[in-house]
């Protein structure tokens, strides 16, 4: 008799999107950095307790810190922690990724946002974007784009089945 493997869910996958940013703004360019953690936060996000609505990516002192990100605490583990889940996070990036992106974001206006949190091997990692805000008719015009391709799925399925 063999023992059942666990799966191993750490290793793979996405934790959190911020699916409102992929709504609001136009991506322009898309950066992987690594996010400083302390322990109770690792454990969470193998719990996938984790969302990124409404947080975004400051610049300050050539460092990039992640607001906003709510990481929810455990009860099992933050009994002996003083647990702050919207705390400030040091994005870790390159020199050159960081006068990259502060170069395009005070020349062309762009906006830094976080796109997904993710698991790359044993690293959680961070996916941020330089957006550029769409404007109310770009929306529409995403959302018809969106229906019409489901509705032609739809079609192709029919006549293939």
């Amino acid at each position: 008799m063999s023992k059942a493997k666990k799966k191993n869910t750490s290793g793979t996958g996405t934790i959190a999107q911020n699916k409102k940013a992929r709504h609001d703004y136009h991506i322009e360019d898309k950066f992987e950095a690594g996010l400083a953690l302390i322990g109770w936060e690792v454990k969470s996000l193998r719990e996938g307790k984790c969302q990124l609505v409404d947080s975004y990516i400051l610049f300050k002192n050539d460092e990039a810190w992640l607001l906003g990100a709510h990481i929810s605490p455990l009860n099992t583990v933050s009994t002996h922690v003083v647990a702050d889940p919207t705390r400030t996070r040091k994005l870790l990036l390159n020199r050159r990724e960081i006068d990259r992106i502060m170069g395009k974001i005070n020349q062309a206006g762009l906006t830094c946002v976080p796109l997904s949190i993710y698991w790359k091997g044993n690293l959680i990692k961070c996916e941020i974007a330089l957006v550029r805000g769409k404007k109310e008719f770009d929306k529409r015009a995403t959302e018809k784009e969106r229906d019409w391709n489901r509705q032609k799925q739809r079609v192709v399925r029919e006549h293939a089945g």
